[in-house]
C-alpha cells in the first residue's frame, strides 16, 4: 500500500485506481457547483460520493492496520505505532478528505454544501503520497523553515514599514484610501507583491517615489524565498540520485575494494535504465557502444556456443567497449529489469584517467568467458536458474584503486 517499496502489477492497478478515483472527485466537485448540473444529476453525484467515502475509508482503516510492519511504528507497539502513524500529515490528509462525508452521509444538513466541497477538493492533496517531488518539496520546505521563516519576516517588516510611510505621505490627500494603517497596508501587499490593481494609486510626488521603492524592494524580497526553495530543491534532487546510485554501484562485485574517488568518477558517467522484460539489450555482431551493469532482474546472454543466465551483480559487453569491437553476444531481458550503463568514450576517458581501473577490467574479462563457459554447464543440467552462484569479480583485484 505504500507507493515505491514494491513495483508489480498489482501495486500499480491499486495506485492507479486510488489516483483516477481522487481525481474523479475533485471532476465531480467541478461539475456539481455548475448551475443546473448539481440539481439535474443530484442523485448520481450523491451515489458517486457515498462510494468514494466508503473506498477511502476502507483505505484509511488498511493503512492504519499494516502500518506497524513499518519499523518505524511497529517498534512502538500495535496501539502506539498506529496512533503515531495517524497522526502523520498524509494520514491527516486521508482522514479529512472522507471523514466530513460519512458525517453528511447520516447526518444530511450537519455541514453546508459548500464547506462539504471544501473537504472533497482536499483530496487533491492524497496524491502527494504518490508524487515523490512533491514529497522532496516538502522535505526542502521542512528543512529550510528557518530561512524562509526569516526571509517572511522581512517582508512583512517591510510591507508595514512602507504602508506606514505612504499612511503619513498620502493619508492627508487622499483619506478614503490612505487615511487609515489597515487600508494602507492593502496597498502595501499588492504593491509588494508587483499584483498592483490599480484601485490605490498614489498622486504626490513622494508617494509615488515611496511607490517605486516597495515596487523595486518587492521583486528583491520575494525573489528570496522562490530561489532558496528552487536551488535546495534541485540539490535535494541530485543528493537522492547520488545516493541511489552510490547504492547501486557499491552492490557491484566488479567495483568492490575501490576507493571513494575512483567510485565517484565511475558513478559520474554511469546511466540508470529501465528495461522491460523480452527486450534487446545486445545483438551479436552489433556495434559495441556501451557495456551494462545489471542491478536487478535477469537476462539471457547467448554465445555463438552456449547461452547463460546473467543476475544482479552481472556485466556484459566490456570485451566490445575495451577493443572496440561488435558485441559477441546476443542479451535477451527474462523479466523487467534495473541496469546502469557506460558509453564506449565515457568508459575510455574513465580508462585514461584511471589506467589501473583498466588493468582491473581487462583481467575480469580474461577470467569471465571461462567462468561463463562453467556456468553455462552447470544450468544445462538444472530445471531452474533461481539458485545460480554469482561470478567472483574480486580476483586478485587491485587493493590501491
Amino acid at each position: 500500500m505504500e507507493a515505491g517499496h514494491i513495483s508489480n502489477w498489482g501495486v500499480l492497478l491499486f495506485e492507479a485506481g486510488l489516483i483516477g478515483l481522487i481525481l474523479a472527485n475533485v471532476l465531480a466537485v467541478m461539475l456539481d457547483s455548475v448551475k443546473g448540473v448539481g440539481d439535474r444529476y443530484f442523485i448520481y453525484f450523491y451515489w458517486f460520493e457515498t462510494i468514494s467515502v466508503i473506498v477511502f475509508a476502507i483505505e484509511y482503516s488498511l493503512r492504519l492496520w499494516v502500518c506497524i510492519e513499518d519499523p518505524r511504528y511497529g517498534t512502538r507497539g500495535a496501539v502506539w505505532g498506529r496512533v503515531r502513524y495517524a497522526f502523520t500529515p498524509v494520514m491527516l490528509i486521508d482522514f479529512i478528505s472522507f471523514a466530513p462525508g460519512i458525517v453528511n452521509i447520516f447526518v444530511p444538513y450537519a455541514l453546508d454544501l459548500r464547506i462539504l466541497r471544501l473537504f472533497r477538493l482536499l483530496r487533491l492533496m492524497k496524491i502527494a503520497r504518490y508524487s515523490p517531488a512533491l514529497s522532496t518539496l516538502i522535505e526542502v520546505i521542512k528543512s529550510e523553515r528557518r530561512a524562509l521563516l526569516g526571509t517572511l519576516l522581512l517582508i512583512v517588516c517591510i510591507m508595514v514599514i512602507s504602508a506606514y510611510t505612504m499612511y503619513v505621505v498620502e493619508g492627508p490627500v487622499q483619506p478614503d484610501k490612505f487615511g487609515s494603517l489597515p487600508s494602507s497596508l492593502y496597498w502595501a501587499v499588492t504593491t509588494l507583491s508587483t499584483t498592483g490593481y490599480g484601485d490605490i494609486t498614489p498622486v504626490t510626488a513622494i508617494g509615488r517615489l515611496v511607490a517605486g521603492i516597495t515596487m523595486m524592494l518587492g521583486l528583491a524580497l520575494f525573489a528570496l524565498p522562490v530561489g532558496i526553495v528552487a536551488t535546495n530543491f534541485v540539490t535535494e534532487i541530485h543528493r537522492r540520485d547520488f545516493v541511489v546510485t552510490w547504492s547501486m554501484i557499491s552492490h557491484l562485485p566488479l567495483f568492490e575494494g575501490f576507493s571513494a574517488a575512483a567510485v565517484s568518477d565511475v558513478m559520474n558517467v554511469l546511466r540508470s535504465r529501465l528495461v522491460r522484460e523480452h527486450s534487446q539489450l545486445t545483438l551479436a555482431g552489433g556495434e559495441g557502444s556501451e557495456m551494462f551493469f545489471i542491478i536487478s532482474g535477469s537476462a539471457k546472454a547467448e554465445y555463438e556456443r552456449n547461452a547463460v543466465v546473467l543476475g544482479p551483480g552481472d556485466f556484459f559487453g566490456e570485451t566490445a567497449v575495451l577493443s572496440n569491437a561488435p558485441y559477441d553476444c546476443t542479451v535477451v531481458a527474462r523479466s523487467s529489469m534495473r541496469v546502469l550503463t557506460l558509453s564506449g568514450p565515457d568508459f575510455l576517458q574513465l580508462m585514461r584517467k584511471h589506467p589501473k581501473l583498466k588493468r582491473r577490467f581487462e583481467s575480469v574479462a580474461a577470467r569471465k568467458g571461462q567462468k561463463l563457459e562453467a556456468r553455462a554447464r552447470r544450468q544445462e543440467g538444472r530445471a531452474s536458474h533461481d539458485d545460480e552462484e554469482p561470478i567472483d569479480y574480486t580476483d586478485e583485484a587491485p587493493a590501491d584503486i
